[in-house]
């Protein structure tokens, strides 16, 4: 048994679930979906079955729908919960709640009310992303979903292309194509990006390289799944050539040429094509040297 039933103070209670493997949850979520008074849940099927998956008993508690689509009479049902003594854990259908998934009108409404809101960490696509994308990771920008309409993703876009951060996008897998060819026009083809696809899931995917190759690479694909786009900030100009250069040598022992390439210049933040022609250069003048001392 992983979960233990503890006794819980009255509050809001904000439980991260898994994005993809069941087992990627955390002993205290359990314990927390073991012992709460009620779940409210983006999808109750999800948090039912995640129970069942864990041998978390529900026995006669309520399991509740909260989602995007719930309405004050919702919330207010929730808090008044709460404010009766009562521990109300929220969960999202994947990931932490909050983030890009209902629970911020809850939790404000709590806070407004005066009553207790914590959360118990866990699984998140968006850190998930970054851990894996190989884009750096020391300042980044959650940018959720951008808006379907081809105009105003537009104008999102320019208001993002001068941060000098990763951006991390959500995206739908019918639009993927849409997304990298919008940001190609505004940031730039050579700008590095990385697309991850079913995180955490038997058929998990991180293709690497530069939204210009991305949208060729995705332009009449079929894509299933969960998304994530990483985009390369802006500014890398600033990054000395001695760095690169060290960079690429330690990736081109490993690496061929076009590879060590993509992997420097998604990490750091530079355009593909600068990078490589470096590569080249290097590869010369390593195979110069090493023609001069089988000369001597």
């Amino acid at each position: 048994m992983n979960y233990e039933i503890r006794p819980l103070a009255a509050g809001l209670y904000l439980v991260a679930t898994p994005i993809g493997s069941a087992r990627d949850i955390t002993l205290r979520a359990l314990d927390i979906l073991a012992s709460c008074d009620l779940i409210a849940a983006e999808d109750t099927r999800t948090a039912r079955k995640l129970m069942e998956i864990h041998g978390v008993p529900l026995g006669k508690r309520q399991v509740v729908a909260f989602h995007d689509h719930s309405d004050a009479a919702q919330v207010a049902r929730l808090v008044a919960a709460v404010a009766a003594g009562q521990s109300v854990a929220c969960v999202s259908e994947a990931g932490t709640p909050l983030i890009a998934d209902p629970g911020y009108e809850l939790a404000l409404a709590m806070q407004a009310a005066g009553l207790p809101v914590t959360a118990a960490p866990g699984a998140s696509a968006v850190l998930t992303a970054l851990a894996v994308g190989g884009l750096p990771t020391d300042r980044f920008a959650f940018v959720g979903f951008l808006s379907a309409a081809a105009g105003q993703r537009t104008t999102q876009l320019a208001e993002l292309r001068d941060l000098p951060f990763t951006l991390v996008l959500y995206e739908s897998p019918k639009r993927v194509h849409d997304l990298l060819a919008a940001a190609c026009d505004v940031l730039g083809q050579e700008r590095a990006a990385v697309v991850c696809r079913e995180l955490t899931k038997k058929f998990e995917e991180v293709s690497r390289g530069t939204l210009g190759t991305l949208a060729q690479a995705f332009d009449g694909r079929t894509v299933k799944g969960e998304v994530v786009v990483l985009i390369g900030r802006v500014g890398a100009a600033t990054v000395a050539d001695a760095d690169v250069e060290t960079a690429l040598r330690d990736a081109m022992a490993t690496m061929r040429i076009k590879d060590a390439a993509t992997a420097v210049a998604g990490a750091l933040g530079l355009p593909r094509r600068q990078v490589y022609q470096t590569a080249l250069g290097l590869d010369r003048k390593d195979a110069d040297d090493a023609n001069d001392d089988n000369a001597a």
